[in-house]
């Protein structure tokens, strides 16, 4: 039987938080964003993997002017946890045009529950948000908004091989069928990186983001 003094139980521990730590990883993923061909900002996520446990910072900030005039204003931000392929909780903060809007959930006793935005409890195994940076989101079949708190019924559709950017990349397009209809394009090189994405507003115009 082997007994630890105190001092080497805090040993033992310190070693575990560093071994653990010297195999966390962070990427980032930075994109320009435009509409209609017209910059209109950047979007960046920055995420920290730890193994099985894996957090993502996002922040967007969109500013579309007409005649010099500031005439639409974006910020989104955005903190989620998850477990391998899973969400364990999710804060986003989003002020669309002097909108605030604030959507708050997470897993507890095998359910995940939106506190606010659209309260719900989401009885699915596994939740996912439309986390572009997670190629797992192309299997869904329901995603959850974190700008609404919607959970949104998805289809994605395989559209082939193309060249973006100076780079041959798979593309797929999700389809959704929340409150506003939704179709964003993806694209996702050999490696499933995402590199693209491209979507059609409510209005018609074209969003695009391009990596940097």
């Amino acid at each position: 039987m082997i007994t630890f003094t105190q001092p080497a139980r805090i040993l033992a521990m310190l070693a575990l938080f560093v071994a653990n730590a010297s195999h966390a990883t962070t990427r980032e993923w930075n994109f320009d964003v435009s509409l209609d061909g017209k910059p209109i900002g950047e979007h960046r996520f920055t995420l920290h993997d730890r193994g099985d446990i894996r957090e993502i910072d996002s922040q967007a900030r969109f500013n579309v002017r007409f005649l010099f005039i500031n005439a639409y204003r974006y910020e989104h931000r955005a903190r989620e946890r998850w477990t391998g392929d899973c969400l364990q909780s999710v804060e986003a903060r989003t002020d669309a045009n002097g909108k605030p809007r604030v959507v708050e959930g997470e897993r507890a006793n095998g359910i995940f529950r939106i506190r606010n935005g659209n309260p719900a409890v989401l009885q699915d195994a596994c939740v996912q948000t439309f986390a572009y940076w997670n190629p797992s989101i192309l299997d869904a079949r329901r995603l959850l908004n974190p700008q609404t708190g919607e959970y949104v019924d998805v289809k994605v559709l395989l559209m082939g091989r193309e060249v973006i950017d100076g780079q041959s990349a798979e593309r797929y397009r999700l389809l959704g069928e929340g409150e506003t209809p939704l179709q964003i394009d993806l694209w996702y090189t050999a490696a499933r990186d995402w590199v693209a994405l491209e979507s059609l507003t409510p209005e018609g115009r074209r969003l695009r983001y391009a990596r940097k």
